[in-house]
Parts: C-alpha cells; structure tokens; sequence
C-alpha cells in the first residue's frame, strides 16, 4: 500500500495493511461516529510533523490496534511513523465519501 515507510520491515508493513483494512470498514460502518471518522480524516491528511503524539481513546482505533497487534491497547499515540496508526487513519480517509466527510 502506498502508505509505507521505506524503513518498515515485513513486519510493519503487514501491521499498516491490517489497521488499514480495520480503518476502512469502521469508516463505511453505519454505526461509526461521524465526528470520529471526520476526526480520522483529519489526522489522516496532517502533516506528520504536526502530529502531536498525544494518545487518542477512541475505540474502533484502540480495538483495531489490539487485535492486529495482540496486545491489551486502550490508547493509541498520534503518530505518523507508527505502523498502527497511520495504517488504520489511511484507511479511514481512503474509505470516507468526499461529500459527507470532507476527505
């Protein structure tokens, strides 16, 4: 996918394209929260040294995170280098309707 670092290894890359899937079928879900997936959208598309690292509660990220990872995840840092991440708001932003979310 196009979202990959040129450093990731195997490993990595297969952590993207797993949230990535996960961030695109929560965003198409008719039970997602419009706020959260416009606010997917928006950490999707800014520039990743505006990222502020800060750790986001939200759990279609939390739980999509955990399950790829298999680890207990309960917050997910705000960060573009970070396979998890950047994988699940790719996909998010991939997935949102221009129209409805801004993307």
């Amino acid at each position: 996918m196009a979202g990959y670092d040129t450093d990731w290894s195997d490993d990595q890359q297969g952590v993207y394209d797993d949230c990535y899937r996960a961030g695109q079928q929560w965003a198409v879900d008719n039970d997602a929260d419009p706020e959260e997936v416009r606010r997917m959208v928006e950490l999707a598309n800014a520039a990743p040294d505006t990222l502020d690292n800060s750790e986001l509660d939200i759990a279609p990220l939390s739980d999509a995170v955990a399950e790829v990872t298999g680890e207990v995840v309960t917050t997910v840092t705000v960060d573009a280098s970070e396979p998890a991440f950047r994988g699940f708001v790719d996909g998010v932003r991939d997935a949102a309707e221009d129209d409805v979310f801004g993307a």
